[in-house]
């Protein structure tokens, strides 16, 4: 219940909970230990839940179940198959079964890995999380389930040689991935070739003036079908003069680059021109790069759009980007296409996904030197999200910048190194940072998750020889050579 990437995590606990649980398992009857197990891991999906204060939807309740389910799946695999398979396999099966969930989950899940990343647990263990430039994230889960199956090799077998060896190579794989991790962070060396970003949320004023026209907070108004247009348009003045106004005071501030929270501008479709004119004239206004975001509704449809637009200094628009992963359950947005936009600027090469696109390392292998993250939370999610996504720095070599509105802000070098933070559940104005305007990329950004596929395509193969085997010994040919004698000895016997 300690290690479910919620706000109360031990990163210690992530190591002990398969070791407890498989010792569980694998000394007490199927009967019993199967059910408890699966217990276990629906119950940690509901506190992950509870702690995040997740909006219970009938969507969110049957993740939460399907969670624990596909959760408990490696402990089936190392239940059932893993007596089949000698030491090499009882060592090596459940870690892969744990590495192969997690991918396929955060791969095809429609919630990514905001929910069961062993990576996520760890993320105070910069050192350690480096192997995902090479790997993925997914490479974590392997570590810690290998931790579990050779703790229970020892602990079944003793301090005989065998055993010993397997934790001496474990222990010394472990060592070399920490030490990897901490010469990588050593020798990236971020200096002082940075750039100046500022992050701007809505004030609590112009957000209470937005509550009393709407009469809900904006966190509840995420459905364009329960707003009244022309309450959009009577709130859109002052909000939108609170934001342009702390554009100016972070460009007067130095900053070269101002970014804007996710949905921080709220306009109706036939306003939305009007808007990006006016964002046009700021950037060009205060010699800034700016992004803007906005959730924009449309006229007769029960949809919007949530969409961020990068201008020049010059007043230009460099891009337009929606929202490609909408929250299944609670946002009713038109997705995007996903094709996420880079752009070469005097600050390196700029990038922009939003929010919950971040939860899907396989979307975010990005060629830049800078990605924006514009997110929205509400304050028991936010810190946890943005240090989630600060993991895609590290797989992708990128410098990230999360600006977050009622959560937490947070910037990152490529390495995953915190450069600056804000609590924004308070009305603390503008946040800057500065950040490293060259990165690197990194193989896993290359090559993508070819590693988690082999892993899942061996443990598929290996279970599949596995449960033949374990059916041809339960139950031999009728005219196999044990039969014939059993034959021969006769009932007598």
């Amino acid at each position: 219940m300690l290690s479910v990437g919620g706000r109360f995590d031990v990163p210690l606990a992530a190591w002990v909970a398969p070791l407890l649980l498989l010792r569980f398992l694998r000394h007490t009857r199927p009967l019993v230990a199967l059910p408890a197990v699966f217990a276990v891991t629906v119950a940690s999906a509901a506190v992950w839940m509870a702690e995040l204060a997740v909006p219970i939807t009938w969507l969110v309740f049957l993740g939460d179940v399907a969670f624990g389910v596909a959760y408990g799946l490696p402990y089936l695999v190392d239940r059932l198959l893993g007596p089949r398979a000698g030491t090499l396999g009882r060592v090596l099966l459940f870690p892969a079964a744990a590495m192969s969930v997690e991918f396929l989950l955060g791969t095809y899940g429609p919630f990514g890995t905001a929910y069961g990343m062993r990576a996520a647990s760890q993320h105070t263990s910069t050192a350690l999380l480096q192997i995902t430039a090479l790997t993925g994230p997914y490479a974590i889960a392997f570590v810690i389930g290998a931790g579990a199956t050779i703790g229970n090799l020892v602990w079944e077998r003793g301090l005989h040689r065998p055993a010993l060896r397997w934790a001496a190579a474990y222990a010394t794989a472990v060592a070399l991935i920490v030490v990897g991790g901490q010469l990588r962070l050593m020798s990236t060396d971020t200096g002082g070739d940075t750039v100046k970003v500022a992050g701007i949320n809505p004030s609590r004023a112009a957000i209470d003036a937005e509550t009393a026209v709407h009469g809900a907070s904006r966190l509840a108004v995420t459905d364009p079908r329960r707003v009244d247009r022309a309450d959009v348009r009577r709130a859109m003045r002052p909000l939108l003069d609170d934001l342009f106004r702390q554009t100016a005071r972070a460009a007067a501030a130095g900053a070269r680059i101002v970014v804007w929270s996710e949905n921080a501008a709220r306009v109706t479709d036939e306003d939305h021109r009007a808007f990006l004119r006016r964002a046009s004239a700021a950037a060009d206004a205060h010699h800034v790069y700016l992004l803007v975001a906005d959730l924009t509704y449309l006229p007769d449809a029960p949809h919007g759009r949530d969409e961020t637009h990068l201008f020049g200094p010059d007043g230009r628009k460099l891009w337009d980007y929606e929202k490609a992963r909408p929250i299944p359950g609670l946002e009713i947005y038109t997705p995007g296409d996903g094709h996420v936009p880079v752009v070469d600027t005097p600050y390196g090469r700029l990038g922009n996904v939003i929010c919950y696109d971040a939860d899907f390392p396989a979307g975010n292998h990005i060629d830049a030197d800078i990605v924006f993250v514009p997110g929205g939370d509400w304050p028991e999610m936010g810190r946890t999200h943005t240090a989630m996504a600060g993991l895609r720095a590290i797989e992708n070599g990128y410098a990230l910048v999360r600006q977050d509105f009622n959560g937490q802000s947070s910037a990152y070098d490529a390495t995953g190194r915190l450069l600056s933070t804000q609590d924004t559940t308070t009305d603390a104005g503008v946040w800057y940072a500065d950040v490293p305007r060259h990165g690197s990329r990194t193989p896993y950004s290359r090559t993508g998750d070819l590693v988690s596929w082999g892993v899942l395509v061996g443990t598929v193969a290996v279970a599949v020889v596995l449960a033949g085997r374990t059916r041809r010994r339960s139950a031999p040919p009728s005219g196999s050579a044990s039969s014939a004698r059993a034959s021969a000895v006769g009932p007598g016997r």
